[in-house]
């Protein structure tokens, strides 16, 4: 294993986020404390409770999911998407560093930014309500699963795409919704039969339920379902993206 390749790409991308720091930090966490402005003292003054669990306490696990979701995928889209754009990346393809080693590297930074992104937005959201955790280890191990499967997506994402139309395509017409539509601001059980049964279709349900049980111990769905369904999911991300360096998928002409 190169140790050293991982950590040049890593340290580069890293030091790119921090140059950006109102971008890449101040943006989504300022566009979380709105969302608890806005869901959380409004309207949360209107709901007394979800499941016996303060509003404004509930919407904690969704809001950290919507911003980790959406970063981790912008972080790592962009990453690898922006060294095709400029050529850069044949000759990372060119140097001795293996596959594994380009995606530890870029996958790694992305997760770790969104990491902190989420971590921030936690702290931020005890100014306003009052958050307990039930269960610290299965939220930790969440966040950290969730964050590294969903770079692979966006690492997959920047891999895919050609032009900068095509690197916001899928995020923002299927990611961006599912997440809004899967229980970030409510519980399925809200909704009426019909609509639970369409719900149960879409992905982010068992992220954001198998999440909000590590905080309240309450659950959409089953827990280990939850489990199995993001465990899932990054086998499936980490099969495509071996795919695509084995055959050289928009990666050679």
């Amino acid at each position: 294993m190169n140790i050293y390749a991982i950590r040049v790409i890593y340290k580069h991308e890293m030091r790119r986020a921090f140059e950006t720091v109102a971008q890449s930090f101040a943006s989504p966490v300022l566009t979380t404390v709105l969302y608890f402005v806005v869901f959380g003292s409004a309207i949360g003054s209107r709901i007394e409770s979800v499941g016996g669990v303060a509003y404004g306490s509930f919407i904690v696990p969704g809001l950290m999911m919507l911003a980790i979701l959406t970063q981790s995928l912008s972080n790592a889209s962009f990453g690898i998407f922006f060294p095709k754009f400029t050529g850069a990346i044949y000759e990372l393809l060119s140097a001795p560093v293996s596959f594994v080693e380009i995606v530890i590297g870029y996958v790694g930074a992305a997760a770790t930014k969104s990491l902190i992104i989420g971590l921030v937005i936690l702290a931020t959201a005890g100014f306003f309500v009052p958050i307990e955790i039930a269960h610290p280890f299965w939220m930790l191990t969440f966040l950290v699963l969730t964050c590294v499967s969903f770079s692979l997506f966006g690492f997959i994402i920047g891999l895919w795409a050609t032009d900068f139309e095509k690197l916001q395509l899928i995020p923002l017409l299927v990611v961006t919704p599912l997440v809004f539509l899967g229980g970030t601001f409510y519980s399925i059980d809200m909704l009426p039969e019909a609509w639970q049964t369409v719900t149960l279709f879409n992905p982010v349900v068992y992220l954001i339920s198998g999440f909000r049980w590590s905080f309240f111990e309450i659950a959409d769905v089953s827990v280990a379902v939850s489990v199995g369904m993001i465990l899932g999911f990054l086998i499936v991300c980490l099969s495509i993206v071996w795919w695509m360096f084995k055959t050289g998928y928009r990666l050679k002409q």
